[in-house]
């Protein structure tokens, strides 16, 4: 049976006139009481619990958390608050506001894109820990989703109230600079644009729908990668990568994202 703080200190009271020594004995019961309040509020070891997600209402939340606090928080917020409604704590105690810095490709720098900042710290939240075979499954996750944004034609989600009409393209890489790049020259519009704008609300939402839909797979023992590597990264590694010849470099992307291919060459020829 629990004891509510009033409870406790009732019958730490009465104690205290039988005894005599009130003030110590109320002094005892408000460490007690702290005591058990700290460890109540200890946040536990990731990996945290999980329950599946509504990937539609993800998309959607993920969507207005873009214009709220863009790519890296729309993706993270709307896959965490539903597990905040749903089970409380710890998730009570998971800043999503620390995800906004992911904006850009973080700070706006253009790096990694953020909405797969935001997924991956969703991902590895849920699924990953210390212990190396729950790091190895969590990154089998973040690479798969990171494969099939490089691979994919996005965004593949159409929000159900959008400001405007965005068309697809394939980044080929998972870097916000070439990301935005290879859709502006696809759509013709500008990269500080309201529509550029607009498409990076639309990834943002298909992002966090695929990533639920990856991680409801993964509750259910059902996950598999499902985008591996490219036939053309995979031959870039087998000279560049771990065991081979050079060993000068590691990576699971796609490398035509950043270096020149030999067509690229052609249609560069100062490179």
């Amino acid at each position: 049976m629990r004891l509510s703080r009033r409870d406790l200190m009732k019958k730490a009271g009465m104690a205290a006139v039988g005894t005599g020594f009130a003030g110590l004995s109320l002094s005892m019961a408000n460490k007690a009481i702290g005591a058990g309040q700290e460890q109540q509020n200890k946040i536990p070891d990731l990996p945290w619990p999980y329950k599946k997600l509504d990937p539609e209402a993800v998309a959607e939340a993920a969507y207005e958390g873009y214009y709220k606090g863009a790519c890296s928080y729309g993706v993270f917020e709307a896959i965490v608050a539903p597990l905040r409604k749903e089970i409380g704590f710890p998730y009570t105690m998971m800043p999503s506001t620390l995800l906004v810095v992911g904006q850009g490709g973080v700070a706006d720098v253009a790096s990694l894109c953020g909405s797969l900042n935001g997924a991956a710290s969703a991902i590895f939240l849920v699924t990953g820990g210390m212990d190396k075979k729950l790091r190895d499954a969590s990154y089998s996750i973040i690479q798969d989703v990171f494969l099939w944004y490089e691979q994919t034609a996005l965004p593949d989600y159409r929000p159900k109230s959008p400001k405007y009409e965005i068309i697809k393209s394939v980044s080929g890489s998972n870097l916000c600079h070439v990301s935005v790049s290879k859709w502006c020259k696809a759509s013709k519009f500008k990269s500080f644009s309201k529509e550029r704008s607009e498409r990076c609300g639309w990834l943002t939402a298909a992002v966090a729908k695929y990533t639920a839909e990856s991680l409801n797979k993964y509750a259910d023992g059902a996950f598999k990668m499902a985008y591996p590597l490219s036939a053309a990264a995979k031959a870039c590694r087998s000279c560049h990568d771990k065991g081979s010849k050079l060993e000068n470099t590691r990576a699971v992307t796609d490398c035509g994202g950043c270096h020149f291919t030999p067509s690229m060459k052609q249609e560069h020829p100062k490179f």
